[in-house]
């Protein structure tokens, strides 16, 4: 198979869609769809690069996901234009000499398959160029602006055009080229082609290959998705540490100093409200504690930050295929006021795992004046997580 770059289209607004940010970043079971879409090509042995055109504004968005799902050694990513035939065009700059062929592809459909994406390279490294399409089902009609129907089409030969689009390098350079000299504008590659005069050939694809326009489409996705996806695995853990109170220590927990004149004792800064969080993680994905994977007699964790630690143990849960879906915890102290440092713990904590802040639930309980804590001799906590498993 001929070596081929694929352009992913990702430069539109989504304004029916009625989100703030592009339906491209919108989430699909969880992922973006612009993610779902890049991983259907990156598992094609014949694409060797994968250029994203993406608006000015979404830039740093699109390298920051691109980085989190490890999908930025792959891509390169580069600012679109006011068209789609702009975008197209600057991302056709970036495509090497040493591609034969181009698939231009819209970054928000995001079911395509690696195996169709195949035979529609197959078919253009043989033809020159060739698209994706389904046959017209429906009955056609032409309507009038006072929306009066007109007339049937006849649907005999009619056919909807999806993507990709694949073209042979040169021939795609050729066809921009035409319609700049001519000041033509196509709805996509295929009518480029046709104004130029080249033939291009499609392969029958599938209605599954649906492009997100409308919060419909993206309903209709999930439930493609779910359907595909074996049933996901719900597993509840429970963390609990507690660690003593000691003079010249600092007080740290959910990952921030809090000022008071007494700090917990341990062998890393002592998180009590972190070490149970990782906890509640281990158990619910089945690898022990926090103890066996971090010891106290290892001087590599003397003093580490338990963010550190967490941001480790949610690594671990997602090599199990397992993503944090929420976590309920509670901090047992008689002092000091904790409430108020809530909103900082829980963004640091729902960075570390992975999550919304809204899915990392804090609260904070004191025994009145009972027991170890009641006396200030320590503080403890408790954690419990829903933890959810997610495709390889």
């Amino acid at each position: 198979m001929q070596k081929a770059t694929a352009i992913i289209a990702a430069g539109g607004a989504g304004l029916r869609m009625g989100t703030s940010t592009p339906k491209q970043f919108s989430e699909l079971l969880g992922v973006p769809i612009l993610i779902h879409t890049i991983r259907a090509f990156c598992q094609v042995p014949a694409i060797n690069a994968i250029v994203v055109v993406v608006p000015a504004q979404h830039r740093e968005l699109t390298c920051a996901l691109l980085a989190q799902y490890q999908l930025d050694g792959r891509c390169t990513v580069v600012i679109g234009g006011k068209l789609r035939q702009d975008s197209v065009r600057i991302g056709l700059a970036q495509v090497t000499d040493d591609s034969s062929l181009v698939a231009v592809h819209d970054g928000a459909r995001p079911l395509i398959t690696p195996q169709d994406i195949q035979r529609c390279l197959a078919a253009a490294a043989t033809t020159g160029s060739a698209i994706m399409a389904v046959p017209v089902k429906d009955t056609l009609k032409a309507v009038a602006p006072d929306t009066a129907i007109r007339h049937t089409v006849e649907r005999e030969g009619l056919w909807q055009a999806q993507t990709p689009q694949v073209v042979r390098t040169g021939l795609l350079k050729e066809a921009f080229a035409k319609a700049d000299q001519d000041g033509f504008i196509g709805t996509d590659e295929a009518s480029l082609l046709e104004h130029g005069g080249w033939p291009v050939v499609v392969v029958e694809g599938s209605e599954t290959n649906l492009k997100i326009t409308r919060p419909d489409d993206l309903r209709m996705a999930e439930a493609i998705l779910m359907k595909q996806q074996p049933a996901q695995q719900l597993r509840i853990g429970h963390g609990f540490d507690a660690h003593r109170l000691v003079t010249g220590r600092a007080l740290i927990l959910g990952g921030m100093e809090i000022p008071h004149e007494l700090g917990l004792l341990g062998h890393s800064d002592a998180d009590v409200l972190t070490h149970a969080l990782c906890d509640a993680i281990l158990g619910a994905c089945g690898c022990g504690d926090i103890g066996r994977h971090f010891p106290d007699s290892d001087p590599q964790y003397k003093g580490i930050s338990s963010i550190k630690l967490l941001t480790h143990v949610v690594g671990l849960a997602a090599e199990r295929h397992f993503r944090l879906v929420n976590a309920d915890i509670t901090v047992v102290a008689q002092r000091p006021k904790l409430a108020p440092h809530f909103p900082a713990m829980q963004k640091i904590l729902a960075k570390a795992c992975r999550v919304e802040p809204e899915s990392i639930n804090l609260k904070a309980s004191t025994t009145e004046q009972m027991g170890y804590t009641g006396r200030e001799e320590g503080i403890s906590a408790h954690a419990v997580v829903l933890m959810a498993s997610q495709p390889a």
